[in-house]
């Protein structure tokens, strides 16, 4: 209990540095202000920022209709500013999905081998921390059948992350917690969830590019005119942003604690598996963009669809893309939890529709207030589908 008081007052000590009311925002959409689902959206987001969650924002996009974005709550519960679809939102780990073309783009430049080993493109100095990592190929990194162990599981980095909550941990850190440790399968067996596989990607992406996070934003943000999004590989590119507050449920009680710097730190110190923000609307234009074959060609968007299995038949993970049954409906996007942050980005076939969905309390870690976030996604969800 002390520890966790200690560090709440060197996170408040920092709240001054972080927060920003938009100024200027021009979404590049035209809303449709009388899109059918508007009104039922609107009352999902108002119940769950009722003395629930602090703020949630949304954006949709539907074939037959248009756009549509709204927002409910506080951006900041302290002094009360209105949460706004011109707040950027955190992606989380959507970002991966960002990585993941990234990676095929330069597939089709024949920059990369998706087969070949991840040493042929690695350097030294970081595959020195996975064993046995020639065993490993850019396509396992990919679609995570790696086998490689989750840095964020190793018990001595997350003791530092938690004692040391505004410190910049490097790339080299989180791979050195998992220095030597045995693989969690054999190579290419199984499927299993990991931030560690999209770390590396990113480091390959470097060692290619020079820059992956340049590299994004020159061929993924601009071609797509996403004006509103934001990704460095410096600590500093979020400063000045008008990024909302971010919330914890420290206690699990249901009393949202603000932890905006920590939430912070994590996301400048993460590449590959984190790091983009962006307006909720820009987040739906780069899926949208990708999924109608602007990003990538033919046979890449091939496997960028082949989804791997878990060990129930269930499909599961592609490329950056996560397969969701939403009751027999598939649909295709990625989700993100952070310490004071969560969010959902998802395409719907059969309905024709993209949504993007954030709320600024954090979802990394159950509570009662991240089950909340939970709820208001399968309610939101469930009035798409209707």
């Amino acid at each position: 209990m002390k520890k966790i008081l200690i560090l709440s007052v060197v996170m408040v000590s920092a709240l001054s540095f972080f927060g920003q009311t938009p100024k200027d925002c021009n979404p590049d959409v035209s809303i449709n202000t009388t899109y059918s689902k508007a009104k039922a959206l609107d009352s999902i987001l108002k119940h769950y920022t009722h003395n629930m969650l602090p703020g949630a924002s949304i954006a949709v996009y539907s074939e037959t209709e248009g756009w549509w974005a709204g927002a409910q709550g506080y951006a900041d519960l302290e002094k009360k500013l209105p949460m706004t679809n011109c707040h950027l939102q955190y992606l989380q780990s959507v970002s991966k999905s960002y990585m993941a073309v990234e990676i095929l783009q330069l597939k089709e430049q024949g920059k990369i081998d998706l087969d070949a080993p991840m040493t042929k493109y690695l350097p030294s100095k970081y595959s020195k921390y996975i064993k046995n990592a020639s065993s490993v190929t850019i396509r396992m990194l990919l679609n995570q059948t790696s086998g490689i162990p989750e840095y964020n599981e190793a018990p001595a980095f997350v003791s530092k992350v938690i004692l040391h909550p505004l410190q910049n941990f490097s790339a080299e850190d989180c791979l050195k917690a998992i220095n030597g440790m045995d693989f969690k399968f054999t190579p290419g067996s199984k499927y299993k969830y990991t931030n560690t596989n999209y770390l590396l990607l990113s480091l390959i992406g470097d060692a290619i590019t020079g820059d992956h996070a340049a590299y994004i934003k020159k061929n993924i943000f601009k071609p797509l005119g996403l004006n509103n999004s934001y990704y460095g590989k410096d600590l500093n590119y979020l400063k000045g942003l008008p990024l909302p507050q971010s919330y914890w449920d420290v206690f699990n009680n249901g009393i949202a604690i603000n932890a905006t710097p920590f939430q912070q730190m994590t996301v400048v110190c993460s590449k590959g598996d984190d790091g983009i923000v962006s307006t909720t609307t820009d987040a739906v234009k780069y899926l949208k963009g990708l999924m109608e074959g602007k990003l990538l060609n033919e046979a890449s968007m091939k496997e960028l669809m082949e989804f791997v299995k878990d060990e129930q038949g269930n499909k599961r993970y592609s490329m950056g893309m996560i397969y969701f049954d939403l009751g027999g409906l598939p649909a295709y996007g990625h989700g993100g939890g952070g310490i004071g942050a969560g969010c959902g980005l998802l395409y719907i076939p059969s309905h024709k529709v993209y949504v993007f969905m954030a709320t600024n309390i954090g979802c990394f870690i159950d509570s009662k207030l991240s089950a909340k976030a939970g709820e208001m996604r399968d309610a939101i969800l469930m009035a798409l589908l209707q």
